[in-house]
């Protein structure tokens, strides 16, 4: 099902905002538009996003998000670095929002093909939205990136089963109920206003 943009702010609880640098990588098709949403979010809530979108999509819907993102002074690398510790030094994280589970159809094409390469040897924690970029949404990992932090949208993917980082979270609070009935989901309890909350504590 379709997964409302605006819902998509999640915690980063593992990051003060003392150092509050994250680039986020955004792939072209639906999961890099989310990941657009995500860097607005950043940015309202005092982080400091910037953003990788190397491949943008012509979706009139997506280049709404990029104009907000560029009038809200977000900045847009022209370049991914190769040299990986680049990237340690200048960010506290990454949010992966490459594929997601559209990994069967880009893992192998670029520009997503060079930036998993990249993003598989970063040493920062790394996000990932929905589904773990190059991970087959069913299986699991097939050689993708290993996200310390996992947020599933709506419920978490088969794939998940097989994730083993530090927190997984789900945002799944907007589902309607009859959209819970008719796919059996078993959505867990959101507390007080919350619009995601943790199915594993941090490790």
């Amino acid at each position: 099902c379709n997964v409302p943009f605006s819902r998509q702010a999640f915690p980063l609880p593992s990051l003060p905002r003392k150092q509050p640098t994250v680039l986020v990588v955004c792939g072209p098709a639906q999961n890099g538009a989310i990941g657009l949403v995500c860097a607005r979010h950043l940015r309202i809530f005092d982080y400091e996003p910037t953003i990788f979108y190397p491949k943008r999509s012509p979706d009139p819907l997506y280049r709404d998000f990029t104009t907000q993102c560029e009038k809200m002074d977000i900045p847009f690398l022209s370049y991914l670095p190769t040299e990986v510790q680049l990237i340690n030094d200048a960010y506290n994280a990454v949010v992966d929002a490459v594929l997601g589970a559209e990994a069967e159809a880009g893992e192998g094409r670029e520009p997503c093909a060079a930036i998993l390469a990249t993003l598989k040897h970063v040493r920062i924690p790394i996000v990932s939205l929905d589904v773990p970029s190059g991970w087959d949404v069913e299986a699991g990992s097939s050689g993708g990136i290993s996200p310390d932090v996992l947020v599933s949208l709506s419920a978490p993917k088969q794939c998940a089963r097989c994730f083993l980082g530090r927190q997984h979270f789900v945002a799944g609070r907007f589902l309607p109920y009859d959209v819970q009935k008719k796919f059996e989901l078993n959505p867990p309890d959101y507390p007080g206003t919350e619009c995601v909350v943790a199915l594993r504590a941090p490790r």
